[in-house]
């Protein structure tokens, strides 16, 4: 076979760089004459000799990661082709095998464990043990190709020979030593070939048999095993030649092997923990540097704003509409054209209580507090409030305009009053502040609040304690006319006083509240009296919807409000004509409703001393309570004509023997022991409600309250408070069936209930805007209707209990001698509270509706512990003074309106309650001696002319006008679950 066969069988190998066939060089000289030009060359030329203790066959490269299959032959410079054999001068062909001089051909034998070429070595090296390879080990224990089988290795030259397996018979087992393969430079493809020579074979020496010469292009080419290897050996040069250097064996399968389940997850932990450790050191460093860099950047876009130009933006009025679109109020900043102070006419009482109230490390803070907002943070994260805004922040977003709640603009605040604090001095920062800030009462500036809180035309006339209740209102200036919340305030700011080091305990001790003067006398909006409310409600509900006076004003917006002239005028002229001469202890409130929008048609909160008597008290609402009842029935499916035990007085469950529940004095059912629910409800009978409550559950009648519109918590005088429940949630005792006891409810909220009513069980918020538009009279803000069905899911089953409820009231007030003018259909109920210990009212009230209008009026006095009554001295019930100022007001209010009626019920239960012959015997509700024998300890009532209610109050109310009395009590000794003796409520 050819080369170009030998190079196929060795896959392709590169061809020697010179051209010429490495295995041509490599095979033994034919003779002088085939050598011409090299003179006395023996016949079959020069036989390169092995070196001393070369094995037979050579050695062979171990596979320890360098040479590829075929290795490479060892060398120095001057190496002929086909490399030297092992061994010095006089050497055997075939090589000596290691030992000294004499050893036989083959290696001397030698016992296991003897190194290659020691004494003993049998032919072809030591025969393996356990394990070994055929062949015996190789040298310097690393494998070695196998050796040949019996008849000696296989010789260089053709086939023939003793021993020598022929091409076609031989061992496919038997493999020669593998040739070094390009390893080294200039070494031909496939490596060198020792030469073998004539003469005999000699066992392990690599001489040519008698077959004759080795013919390289005619033997034919062996596959060697491949050699385990996996970075391919650097080519050494020729010229140098390093020494041997002995390497351990590797196997690929050591490194292969498949990993257990446990083990790949533990190095998937181990990785992704890497990468999280690599993440997170890079969050930290951008948490660090990003803000750093941030702020740099910031500092150099951001413009600290002029004082001049803020106060130019805040002389925009803002002008309140009734609901025909005419002009009710303007409200212009006070003091539009001021004239801006300088820090030099600033005095020391209002520096220090402005640091008290809102920042007292301003000299000191680079613009803002990292205490304070870090506190802020803390607040917002557990449900509370806080502004967290030194003075400077605060000035940089009154002039900014700019005060949404977000990151962007909290962070550029930051930037920019640090910015002011680098680059103006503290007094200017300060100066300006108190010229721009909002302190309520449609006043900017320290100056202006002077004026509208205390009437004081120079700063230098208010004392400490002014400046401090000044300063405080800087936090919610919305809320001046709050008188508790600036009580409030005026104490926290007092206190920081002593707190930072201003003022010492002893001074602290000489401060005194002083309350602003009212409203009405430094007001110069157009407004006063009552109306002055009705702007106050609407301040209100813009700062409830963000938009508050400060940003109004800068935009100059129109308020379109619900409030119709022509209804408000009605109510006025109802109040007045009713309560004219009548004693000026008494107070009274009133407004109406839309109960198809929850629209606030009227408003009359009182006389504008300072008290809303609609939205700024807490009240017992008696008897008018007693359709939440009725509701909570109905729900249990229970109708107008189911029959209850009226009669009276009644012990109930909890309630001793000495404390029953009592109707008033000359009221009673045709049949006491079989009243229905419809007589219940017209003649107010309590016993039967009492009992209602007791067995349907006092905790669904204040949801049907709540379901209705009474809100489970309002703020009054600067405080929330838990309306019907128990702050924890509690149902409320049976004393809510007569509205006693610790319901307390605000009159407003008594008219949006009566609105659902009206709206066939209907819910909708009530509001008092519209919208609001700016100077171009594009809408910023409009009115979204918030409704629900009330008493159900279902909006026919909540319709279906309004109306039957309205079906049982469109007779009381007919009944009470307060019938809507040309037999208009209205239904409506009244109610009283009795005066603690006494049997004379504290409290009077009528609510009612049309289908088109709800109103409610209440009527008391300021300590709430005053006896009602006219100016006739006749005791005032809910059908005398509240009722005659409702008749007159829905007179006028629908004088124009057509008549409208209700609709008919679909029955809930019964609707009638079957006939039933009245009794001749005197009941007890008639027995005066029996009332005549109760002693101080008995429980007041509740009455509506002409009933009575027991309740007790064990919230404080004491018929004031904040929840703040002291209760009254039953027997001392006697346990009350169910909540005592009651007051008499009507």
């Amino acid at each position: 076979m050819n080369d170009q066969h030998d190079d196929r069988h060795r896959g392709a190998e590169p061809q020697w760089p010179t051209g010429e066939d490495p295995d041509a060089r490599l095979a033994p000289r034919r003779g002088a004459g085939d050598q011409p030009d090299r003179p006395n060359t023996p016949p079959g030329g020069f036989e390169r000799q092995p070196r001393h203790g070369t094995p037979p066959g050579g050695f062979a490269r171990p596979p320890a990661g360098g040479p590829p299959p075929g290795g490479v032959p060892r060398g120095g410079p001057g190496t002929p082709p086909g490399g030297v054999p092992r061994g010095g001068p006089g050497t055997p062909p075939g090589g000596v095998p290691r030992g000294g001089p004499g050893t036989p051909p083959g290696g001397i034998p030698g016992g296991p464990g003897t190194p290659p070429g020691g004494p003993g070595t049998p032919p072809g090296g030591i025969p393996g043990g356990g394990g070994t390879p055929p062949g015996g080990v190789p040298q310097g224990g690393r494998r070695h190709a196998p050796e040949p089988g019996p008849g000696g290795p296989r010789p260089v030259g053709g086939p023939g020979g003793p021993g020598v397996p022929s091409p076609a018979n031989a061992d496919p087992n038997a493999t020669r030593h593998v040739p070094r393969g390009p390893g080294r430079p200039n070494t031909p493809p496939g490596g060198m070939r020792r030469p073998g020579g004539p003469g005999p074979g000699v066992p392990g020496a690599g001489v040519p048999g008698p077959g004759g010469p080795r013919r390289p292009g005619e033997e034919p080419t062996d596959l060697l095993p491949p050699v385990h290897q996996t970075v391919a050996r650097e080519p050494e040069l020729l010229t140098h030649r390093e020494d041997e250097i002995e390497l351990e064996p590797f196997y690929d399968d050591e490194y292969d092997e498949e990993l257990t389940p446990e083990e790949e997850k533990a190095l998937r932990r181990k990785k992704i923990w890497r990468r999280v450790r690599r993440v997170s050191y890079v969050g930290l460093s951008l948490m660090i540097l990003g803000p750093i860099v941030a702020f740099a950047i910031a500092y150099q876009l951001v413009e600290v704003p002029n004082p001049q130009e803020t106060a130019s933006k805040q002389d925009k009025a803002i002008t309140i509409l009734y609901s025909d679109g005419s002009v009710m109020t303007k409200i212009a900043p006070s003091g539009a054209n001021r004239t801006m102070i300088t820090y030099d006419q600033i005095p020391e009482p209002v520096k220090q209580a402005v640091f008290a109230a809102e920042d007292p490390t301003f000299m000191t803070n680079p613009g803002f507090d990292f205490r304070a907002i870090a506190r802020a943070g803390w607040y917002q994260v557990t449900g509370r409030k806080s502004g967290g805004s030194g003075l400077t922040q605060q000035y940089v977003k009154q002039a900014t305009e700019q005060d949404d709640e977000t990151l962007s603009r909290k962070f550029t605040e930051v930037v920019k009053a640090y910015k002011m604090s680098e680059q103006q001095d503290k007094k200017e920062i300060l100066t300006s502040y108190l010229n721009t800030i909002y302190f309520g009462r449609s006043a900017y500036g320290i100056k202006e609040a002077a004026k509208v809180y205390f009437n004081r035309n120079d700063l230098n006339e208010l004392t400490l304690s002014e400046a401090a209740l000044i300063a405080g209102m800087i936090q919610n200036p919305s809320k001046s006319e709050n008188q508790a919340y600036s009580q409030e305030r005026w104490t926290y700011v007092a206190d920081n006083l002593v707190k930072f080091g201003f003022i010492d305990q002893g001074a602290r001790a000489g401060l005194a509240y002083v309350p602003p003067v009212p409203l009405a006398e430094v007001n110069n909006n157009g407004l006063d009296g009552t109306r002055l409310f009705i702007r106050m409600q609407v301040e209100a509900e813009m700062e409830r919807n963000q938009w508050g006076l400060e940003r109004a004003q800068k935009l100059g917006v129109t308020v379109h409000t619900t409030i119709d002239p022509a209804m408000q005028t009605a109510a006025e002229e109802a109040v007045d004509e009713v309560m004219e001469g009548q004693p000026e202890v008494l107070r009274t409130s009133m407004s109406a409703i839309d109960p198809a929008t929850g629209a606030v048609r009227a408003y009359w909160g009182g006389t504008g001393q300072g008290i809303d008597y609609q939205t700024g008290t807490l009240q017992e609402p008696g008897s008018s309570f007693k359709p939440f009842d009725f509701v909570a029935a109905l729900q249990k499916g229970e109708g107008a004509g189911k029959l209850y035990d009226g009669s009276s007085p009644r012990t109930f469950p909890g309630r001793g023997p000495d404390n029953p529940v009592r109707n008033s004095p000359g009221v009673r059912c045709d049949v006491p022991t079989q009243c229905s629910v419809r007589e219940a409800m017209i003649k107010s009978i309590n016993t039967v409600f009492f009992d209602m409550a007791l067995k349907i559950g006092t905790g669904k009648v204040a949801q049907a309250a709540h379901q209705a519109g009474i809100p489970p918590k309002v703020e009054v005088g600067g405080k929330t408070y838990t309306l019907l429940e128990d702050e924890n949630g509690n149902a409320p005792d049976a004393n809510i069936s007569i509205g006693g006891g610790t319901t307390q409810v605000r009159p407003f909220d008594m008219t949006s209930t009566y609105a659902t009513f009206a709206a066939r069980g209907v819910y909708h918020e009530p509001f008092f805007i519209t919208k609001i538009t700016n100077s171009k009279d594009e809408a910023v803000y409009t009115h979204t209707d918030v409704t629900r069905p009330a008493f159900d899911p279902d909006p026919q089953k909540s319709q279906d209990i309004a109306d039957n409820v309205t079906d049982v009231l469109k007779h009381i007030p007919g009944k009470s001698n307060i019938p809507c003018a040309n037999g208009r259909e209205c239904a409506g109920k009244t109610g009283t509270h009795e005066l603690p210990n006494s049997q004379e009212n504290s409290k009077a009230w009528m609510v009612g509706y049309t289908p088109s209008l709800a109103a409610g009026v209440w009527m008391g006095t300021d300590s709430g512990t005053v006896a009602l009554k006219n100016k006739k001295n006749e005791m005032i019930y809910g059908s005398g003074l509240p009722g005659q100022i409702w008749k007159k007001f829905m007179d006028k209010a629908l004088a124009n309106a057509p008549k409208e009626t209700f609709p008919k019920p679909k029955p809930i239960g019964e609707l009638e309650a079957p006939k039933i012959t009245p009794t001749t015997t005197t009941p007890k509700d008639e027995d005066k001696d029996d009332e005549k024998k109760t002693t101080t300890g008995r429980p007041t009532t509740t009455r509506d002319e002409p009933t009575t209610t027991t309740t007790r109050q064990t919230k404080p109310s004491c018929g004031g006008l904040f929840p703040a009395c002291p209760t009254t009590t039953t027997q001392p000794n006697e346990p009350d679950p169910i909540g005592g003796g009651s007051q008499p409520t009507r």
